[in-house]
C-alpha cells in the first residue's frame, strides 16, 4: 500500500542528464521522486498519483514548461510548479509565473540551490495544502468554478443539465476534498490554488448565497 506521508516529487523534462541531477539531489531530502520525458505522461499521473511537487523544464520538444503548468493549473492546480530554464531570461521567467509556476530555477543546476528551494516550496505547501492526494474529477472542476462564480446550485443544474441534488453531492465531495466547509472557506481556497483572483471583483456574493444554500 502506498504511503501517503511520503512526500512526492514528479521531474520532467527531455534531458536524461537533468533528471539524474535533479534525482540524486532530492534523495538527501527523503524525496520520493518520479521522472518523465514526456510531459504528457506526467499529467496523466498526475490525475490519479499524489503528487506534492512538479519540477518542469522550460523548453521540451513534446510541451514547454509554460503550457505544461497551465496543464496542471487546469487538471491539478493543488500542486505547485518549479520551472527549470536554461538561461536567464527574464520574458519566460515572467511567462512561467503568470501562467501559475510557484518558481523560477536556472540550468546547469545548482544541487545546494535546488535542494533549498524544493524544500522551501515543500515545506510551504504542507501549510497551505490540505487537498493533496485525491484530485478533484473534471465534473467538480466544473462545479467549483461555477460556484465561485456565485451560479446557485439550481443554475448549476441547469447548465449542467443535472439535477439538483446530484450538482448538491458532486459539490459536497469537491468541498470535502480541499478541505472546506463553507462557501468563504472554498472561495479562499480557490485563490490559493489560483482558480479566482479576489482582487479583481471576481468574489460572489457570500452573505446571499449561504443564506440560500443552493
Amino acid at each position: 500500500m502506498a504511503d501517503d506521508t511520503q512526500r512526492r516529487v514528479f521531474v520532467v523534462d527531455d534531458e536524461i542528464k537533468v533528471l539524474e541531477v535533479v534525482g540524486e539531489t532530492l534523495g538527501s531530502l527523503s524525496v520520493e521522486v518520479t521522472c518523465f520525458v514526456r510531459p504528457s505522461k506526467c499529467l496523466r499521473l498526475l490525475r490519479s498519483q499524489k503528487c506534492d511537487l512538479l519540477i518542469a523544464g522550460l523548453r521540451m520538444p513534446e510541451m514547454d514548461g509554460i503550457e505544461l503548468v497551465t496543464n496542471v493549473r487546469h487538471h491539478a492546480p493543488w500542486v505547485p510548479v518549479l520551472i527549470m530554464t536554461d538561461f536567464s531570461d527574464v520574458r519566460s521567467a515572467v511567462r512561467a509565473m503568470k501562467a501559475g509556476a510557484v518558481d523560477l530555477i536556472e540550468k546547469p543546476l545548482d544541487k545546494d540551490n535546488l535542494a533549498r528551494t524544493v524544500e522551501s516550496i515543500l515545506q510551504e505547501n504542507v501549510l497551505s495544502n490540505t487537498c493533496v492526494g485525491k484530485p478533484l474529477t473534471e465534473i467538480q472542476m466544473k462545479v467549483l468554478k461555477m460556484v465561485i462564480d456565485g451560479k446557485s446550485n439550481k443554475e448549476i443544474a441547469d447548465l449542467l443539465d443535472r439535477s439538483v441534488r446530484t450538482v448538491e453531492v458532486h459539490r459536497a465531495h469537491m468541498m470535502q476534498r480541499l478541505g472546506v466547509s463553507n462557501l468563504l472557506d472554498l472561495v479562499k481556497r480557490a485563490a490559493t490554488l489560483g482558480l479566482v483572483d479576489l482582487t479583481a471583483g471576481q468574489k460572489p456574493d457570500l452573505a446571499e448565497r449561504e443564506t440560500e444554500g443552493t
